[in-house]
């Protein structure tokens, strides 16, 4: 029989996080994160009756088992906003027998640079009115209800995919936005070039769990995949998708437009997890397992 690393960590808890990818120890991709990332951890135990918790970056970090296997997964991101160092990963698991163990492990997140781009928009969307203030708070509640409806499990499965078929990017995620000379702000999404009535398909499998007509984001579709992560459709103009409806990866739910705070028509996506922004290029370029 082969022995077991002396490590006490790995002893108690059949895990060791650090990079290198082996048997039994957590990993992460991409390698190197910065802010605006999303990754992958995975982990490898030896049995099926293990879970697996974990705290990032003070949310609460959920893993799950691939089907037929003994690998879990935990989908995480890094907001646009963070800043760079180093942000412990406490990860606990559940033995057979009931005993919990903790282990602390630093992962280090680089400076991600962003450029700084000024626009023109109509003054509204500057400098809003009373009646347009009232709209804007009204839309924050409708938002943060949508957030609060995520799954407790991933709905998605597999790689997430762009939203449109053919449509160069326009605007990088993460660009501060100088609106009118007046207000800053930051990219938090991904722009493509898109005429009004081009189709527009989910990423990636969820639940619609808001289609609303929004004061700056237009005619909006936010879809959760689980356990937090959810993804933003803005600027629309028709909804193809009705809210509680299950979406498939691919699936056509709205069509392009130019509604709400634009210079142009033009989709706008957004990648949320537990309220941290994400890059959506980046998402798509991760390697995800297929769940159903």
């Amino acid at each position: 029989m082969r022995s077991l690393p002396r490590s006490p960590i790995m002893v108690a808890l059949f895990l060791c996080v650090i990079r290198p990818a082996l048997t039994q120890r957590a990993t992460w991709t991409p390698d190197h994160l910065a802010s605006g990332s999303p990754t992958l951890f995975t982990l490898e135990l030896p049995a099926e009756n293990i879970t697996v918790t974990a705290r990032w970056q003070n949310h609460d970090l959920v893993f799950f088992r691939a089907p037929h296997k003994n690998t879990w997964y935990g989908l995480a991101g890094i907001d646009v906003e963070a800043k760079p160092g180093n942000y412990p990963l406490a990860l606990e698991t559940t033995l057979p027998n009931g005993t919990k163990q903790t282990i602390t492990e630093d992962i280090p997140v680089e400076a991600a640079p962003y450029e700084e781009i000024p626009l023109d928009v109509p003054e509204k969307f500057v400098e809003p009115g009373l009646t347009a203030l009232k709209k804007i708070a009204a839309d924050q509640v409708l938002k943060n209800k949508a957030f609060a409806r995520t799954a407790a499990k991933p709905l998605w499965s597999g790689p997430f995919h762009p939203p449109l078929k053919i449509a160069p990017e326009s605007d990088s995620f993460g660009t501060r936005r100088v609106f009118n000379g007046k207000l800053a702000s930051i990219h938090r999404g991904l722009d493509y070039h898109a005429r009004p009535g081009t189709p527009v398909l989910a990423v990636n499998s969820g639940r619609v769990v808001l289609a609303r007509p929004l004061y700056y984001e237009g005619n909006c579709i936010i879809i959760d995949h689980g356990l937090g992560l959810m993804t933003l459709y803005m600027h629309l103009s028709h909804f193809n998708a009705k809210e509680g409806a299950h979406v498939n990866r691919g699936q056509l739910i709205a069509l392009s437009g130019g509604t709400g705070r634009v210079t142009g028509p033009h989709l706008h996506l957004g990648v949320r997890w537990q309220g941290a922004y994400l890059d959506p290029v980046k998402l798509y370029a991760l390697e995800l397992p297929t769940l159903r």
